[in-house]
């Protein structure tokens, strides 16, 4: 409820002027009672620029310098028999891995309306389909692969490929890695490199490859308000976007990658629904993901300087607010990372293990707290920012 402080004020000063609250005379001068305003002041100017470039835009260039990256890790394998060249090819997937993970918590904008996250992280894999074009296919460029079904392309078809069926292991032999795998491999590494350098320059160049005038998706979001933006109509707008992102990817984590496997017992836990089982990078994934919203949060990546964040907004409005959320946010992130145990057990066999499920619902809990301040504390205070 909010409370009309200025009726309140205007009151209260009528009152002491009546009673002579201030025990002068009435000749003093006569003063001008200020109007205190209700809710709170934030300048939002540095936060929503700072988001958006050091954070939102830092990020998918991450993504696009690995995505080269991979693909020149994938080339390498064209020939080799060296068992370190496919460990390399492992590494650059897992390496890729990490900021989109992290920016699943604003996956907002060009990745959505270009159908970047189909085509980059399709789960479940079609392990069926993927044999067939195996069998059946005489070679494999990128241009062919685009026009397939998501879930033989992307992130997981490449996993699989590289890791195995992830069941007992997830280190695979290169002599076990066919020549058509090969060639597959490198094509779908191409078409990953191509996604995510359209997804980085739909934000620093143009948002719709199809509008020549189109303005870079970056400042739509640092502009919002202006005559020409179509987006975004005001900062209350675009914080709305940013909170709302953090809150569907901690729904996501909790709710979806690791309740859905989980199941309500352990005869109903289904290990077939854990994403990243082939490579065994579940609970990394998982983690990166609370990381993401941690790093819209604090407003830098972790171990870098100080810059204006979410918290900054929520400091201005609460400060005890604001570090319950960032604690909340940092032990989301350390009960997912614990869920391994002592034994580093993936999250695949943890979730088939007695001790391992306590583990995984301390985890799930603390998702439950941290959705429930984002949406139930930190949301509602838009409605009482003097924006």
């Amino acid at each position: 409820m909010r409370f009309n402080y200025t009726a309140i004020s205007l009151a209260l000063v009528a009152t002491l002027s009546a009673c002579g609250g201030s025990g002068s005379d009435d000749t003093s001068t006569p003063t001008t009672p200020t109007t205190p305003t209700t809710g709170f002041s934030f300048v939002a100017t540095e936060m929503i620029t700072n988001l958006t470039d050091d954070v939102i835009v830092a990020g998918y260039a991450d993504l696009a310098a690995k995505g080269d990256a991979l693909l020149l890790a994938t080339q390498t394998l064209l020939t080799s028999t060296v068992q370190a060249d496919l460990v390399a090819a492992q590494n650059a997937w897992k390496s890729a891995r990490q900021p989109w993970e992290q920016g699943e918590s604003h996956i907002f904008g060009p990745v959505d309306s270009l159908s970047i996250d189909p085509h980059l992280d399709s789960w479940p894999l079609n392990t069926t389909d993927l044999q067939t074009q195996l069998a059946n296919s005489n070679g494999f460029d990128a241009d062919t692969i685009k026009g397939w079904n998501d879930d033989v392309q992307g992130f997981h078809t490449m996993e699989y490929l590289l890791f195995g069926d992830g069941v007992n292991s997830n280190t695979k032999l290169i002599a076990d890695l066919s020549t058509k795998e090969r060639e597959y491999l490198i094509a779908l590494a191409e078409v990953f490199r191509d996604y995510t350098a359209q997804l980085d320059d739909a934000w620093q160049v143009s948002h719709n490859p199809q509008d020549a005038n189109a303005k870079p998706y970056a400042e739509l979001l640092k502009t919002p308000g202006d005559a020409t933006n179509t987006i975004y109509s005001s900062q209350l707008a675009v914080i709305e976007e940013l909170i709302n992102g953090m809150i569907g990817i901690v729904d996501e984590v909790g709710n979806g990658k690791i309740a859905d496997p989980f199941g309500e017992s352990l005869t109903t836990a289904d290990t077939s629904k854990v994403e990243s089982q082939y490579s065994w990078n579940s609970l990394t994934d998982f983690s990166n993901n609370i990381i993401g919203v941690r790093n819209v949060y604090q407003g830098e990546f972790t171990g870098g300087a100080d810059k204006q964040g979410l918290i900054d907004f929520v400091t201005a409005a609460d400060a005890t607010l604001a570090t319950r959320v960032a604690s909340e946010i940092d032990d989301a992130i350390l009960k997912i990372q614990a869920i391994s145990g002592s034994t580093s057990m993936p999250f695949r066999q943890a979730i088939l293990d007695a001790d391992g499920r306590a583990r995984t619902q301390v985890a799930v809990d603390a998702l439950t707290k941290l959705q429930a301040t984002l949406q139930s504390d930190v949301l509602p205070l838009l409605s009482d920012w003097n924006s």
